[in-house]
């Protein structure tokens, strides 16, 4: 599987978020996209890296930037894990891992020396034409914010 880089265009996508309503990319022609993967709801990392993307959300918005999170969860685990951390932002359940694969965000990972195919947490940034403009693949849960915004300006 290729792995997605900045400069190719984003793979369309459309997946039920906490709601069952259908999110796509096409929603977010015009706007600037973060779409971050993540493992697990209501674990710590991810727990830590939806929390700094909700704390931050009003400058994102204010940036032109819209924010949806993907993972394997159920629209009900999504669901709870919004009203546990009063998350403002779409969490699409991909359980089937169709959008996630297409995104090369799934892959082999080591835990305790042990190898296995998960999630790969990733995030992208996306701009107004649906064309990456940046990958983070190392992701700064507690701090992805800076991370991003560091990157946007050395770009």
């Amino acid at each position: 599987m290729k792995k997605l880089q900045a400069g190719d265009n984003a793979p369309d996508f459309k997946g039920p978020d906490q709601h069952g309503n259908p999110v796509g990319l096409e929603d977010f022609k015009g706007s600037k996209l973060i779409l971050y993967f993540y493992p697990k709801d209501n674990t710590p990392g991810c727990t830590a890296e939806s929390c700094n993307l909700r704390d931050n959300y009003q400058m994102w918005l204010e940036k032109g930037y819209k924010v949806v999170g993907v993972s394997p969860d159920s629209q009900a685990s999504h669901q709870k894990f919004i009203e546990k951390y009063d998350l403002p932002f779409p969490l699409i359940s991909d359980p089937e891992k169709a959008i996630i694969k297409a995104y090369s965000a799934w892959g082999p990972k080591k835990l305790y020396g042990r190898e296995y195919e998960g999630l790969l947490r990733t995030t992208f940034v996306i701009d107004e034409k649906g064309v990456i403009e940046q990958v983070f693949t190392k992701v700064k849960t507690k701090d992805h914010t800076q991370q991003i915004l560091k990157e946007l300006q050395n770009a």
